[in-house]
């Protein structure tokens, strides 16, 4: 069980992450890699990206077990800020912090791998006791090899990870302002249970953390799977890793996807699936990768289209799609979302009555 304590505090300085962070993504993808489960969200990427990694696996499963605990410095907070951030962060790692969390890991190996061949730990202790003496060139080498693993496995799905973390952001976001930090608690996913003043999870080890007036980050994972996941040290800034709902698998890039860019064109059809879980004109401009008059224009036509709702939100004006715009993203409008409405404006005007409708 892991049980997060709160003060009044800290329920004050609850924040919501912004962004997928590129490292926890990569190293919960590794877990994902591994495990049979999962196959209906999991399996196809599973698949194909087995096909395109070359050896990156090696390093990383010294370091990364199949289960229980993995090194701190793996996911430094710089992750939220994109790849080459965070592998700056793992660069610069402290010798004691690398020496101390590699015999945490060395530990909890022992603990767990009783009965595995005393060939495969040598191999794995081989290979990092170069890590361990905290020289730059072995922490190049796991840079590399993170980063290697990240362009075969996470980065050809981005798109895909980065529209359901802002998805379960709307989502959280709404319910923060409908009823504050207790609302936005009890609405994360039901293996988080919210029994104030404490959220409780199943874990795979008895753990609390208290927090201590630090507040706490809330990151949604696309690859977080079943439980959430704490950083080992307590002292570290308190981040809560928790899995997103998954509606579908993940598609890379360069899919070509339904037919709608034949019917209401290609860049028109990547604004609305830009929109996802809701964003600003500002934000659908750097996420469509179209300026900001075009974005403004192209969301002024959806809107009529009945695709989209408009609501205005402080200085900026938050577009989310309809009923009818999802269901185009989905491939295809169901009868409900196409019917009109008693007052003459159909399903598709109507604004949607539990938040913002996500494809």
């Amino acid at each position: 069980m892991l049980r997060v304590h709160f003060s009044g505090v800290d329920l004050s300085r609850i924040r919501l992450s912004d962004r997928p962070d590129a490292l926890w993504e990569t190293v919960l993808s590794f877990h994902r890699l591994r495990d049979r489960r999962g196959a209906k969200v999991f399996g196809e990427w599973r698949r194909e990206s087995r096909t395109r990694l070359n050896g990156e696996t090696r390093l990383l499963a010294s370091l990364i077990p199949n289960r229980g605990y993995f090194p701190d410095f793996l996911t430094p907070r710089e992750g939220a800020r994109g790849m080459d951030k965070g592998l700056e962060a793992v660069r610069a790692t402290a010798p004691e912090r690398l020496r101390a969390e590699l015999a945490l890991l060395a530990a909890s190996r022992r603990a767990d791998d009783r009965t595995s061949p005393s060939s495969a730990a040598a191999s794995t202790h081989q290979r990092l006791a170069p890590l361990a003496g905290g020289r730059g060139e072995p922490l190049a080498r796991l840079a590399g090899a993170l980063r290697g693993y990240h362009r075969a496995t996470v980065e050809p799905y981005w798109p895909h990870i980065q529209a359901r973390i802002e998805a379960d952001r709307a989502a959280r976001g709404r319910a923060l302002l409908d009823g504050g930090a207790d609302e936005l608690l009890a609405s994360l996913p039901p293996m988080l249970r919210w029994r104030p003043p404490v959220l409780e999870a199943d874990y795979p080890v008895d753990r609390d953390l208290y927090l201590r007036g630090r507040g706490l980050l809330l990151q949604p994972s696309f690859f977080c799977r079943g439980t959430p996941v704490v950083y080992r040290d307590p002292q570290l800034p308190p981040v809560l890793v928790y899995p997103v709902t998954h509606a579908d698998a993940p598609v890379p890039v360069d899919d070509p996807g339904p037919p709608l860019g034949r019917l209401v064109g290609h860049t028109r059809s990547t604004v609305l699936g830009a929109i996802g879980g809701g964003c600003t004109t500002s934000e659908l401009a750097r996420r469509a990768a179209v300026s900001l008059a075009s974005a403004s224009q192209h969301a002024c036509v959806l809107r009529e289209a009945g695709l989209i709702v408009t609501l205005r939100h402080g200085n900026a004006v938050l577009h989310t799609l309809t009923p009818l715009g999802a269901a185009l993203l989905r491939g295809g409008a169901t009868a409900e979302a196409l019917v009109p409405s008693s007052d003459g404006t159909g399903a598709a005007g109507r604004q949607p009555r539990n938040g913002p409708v996500t494809s």
